[in-house]
């Protein structure tokens, strides 16, 4: 199939800093960081720690476009996973807020640049109190860098399976699901969300097939579109209306054990205003077939 975007071709590469991070290098700038450091040795190197995400920067490849720990709501911390409310063999976990518990990498299954991607997978595992996994994550995360419509294109999938019981994600769509939190120096009165068919509340309507948003930082404005795969659950809410930019998709589902749950995004990250409605719901449907 002929892909309706065209890649810029740079030379990517992966750069490890062991332990703590790993970065995909576009053309000797910094495009990604995929953040996996854990130490739990002391509770303020913990709260830093306690969940993997993954950092996007800017097009120098200088400083992260998205947020860390720390500032308004530290749990929210670049593209990220989590549901506040996991029940387990009658038990409720809160991976979230990381109440009681860490989601912790393990180790990468899979590093490979081909036909200009870059794709990685970090096994995880999501952790009770007494640091006892209850889910086990495969978290593949692929990234292009395009000519038009963005700069960066970034596929995330994450694959979850039960270790010993069946497991129940819940939640609600401001705290649960897979999200894209901005920098937490947004400023949050030029902050504008878009969403396809007119539409302009999304509480009113399931299963968007995306939402976007436009946020400033210092003088310059990023766009981000988040898509929705027409074969991740139904019944999906997008949270997508907070000045300070925290947005994302939302839905329950039940995990028997012994079954897993594949889930798939994508993210296109442009400088500047976003792309017209159709030209995205385009790129949508190439993706979707």
């Amino acid at each position: 199939m002929l892909l309706p975007f065209h890649l810029v071709g740079a030379a990517l590469e992966f750069h490890e800093t062991e332990g703590k991070h790993l970065d995909i290098i576009s053309d000797g700038k910094t495009a990604v960081r995929y953040m996996y450091d854990y130490d739990p040795s002391t509770p303020e190197s913990l709260h830093q720690t306690y969940k993997p995400y993954l950092h996007v920067f800017d097009a120098e490849g200088k400083a992260p476009i998205t947020k860390g720990p720390g500032g308004q709501f530290t749990h929210h911390r670049g593209i990220f996973i989590g549901w506040s409310k996991i029940k387990v063999n009658g038990k409720t976990y809160d991976r979230w807020h990381m109440k009681g518990g860490s989601i912790v990498h393990q180790k990468f299954l899979k590093k490979e640049i081909k036909d200009g991607v870059a794709t990685f997978t970090s096994l995880t595992h999501w952790m009770d109190q007494n640091g006892k996994p209850f889910l086990e994550e495969e978290r593949t995360i692929s990234v292009m860098e395009i000519l038009e419509d963005a700069r960066l294109m970034i596929d995330f999938q994450s694959k979850l399976s039960p270790t010993d019981a069946e497991v129940v994600l819940g939640g609600d769509p401001e705290h649960a699901g897979i999200q894209y939190r901005p920098s937490n120096e947004v400023d949050r009165k030029k902050t504008r969300y878009l969403f396809p068919d007119g539409l302009t509340n999304p509480r009113q309507a399931k299963d968007l097939r995306w939402a976007a948003e436009t946020y400033s930082l210092g003088d310059r404005d990023y766009s981000v579109v988040h898509m929705n795969s027409r074969k991740n659950p139904k019944g999906t809410v997008y949270s997508a209306y907070r000045d300070y930019g925290r947005f994302g998709a939302y839905f329950t589902q039940t995990i028997p054990k012994g079954e897993s749950l594949t889930v798939n995004y994508r993210f296109l990250i442009k400088e500047g205003s976003l792309p017209e409605t159709d030209r995205i719901d385009r790129l949508w449907k190439a993706w979707n077939e």
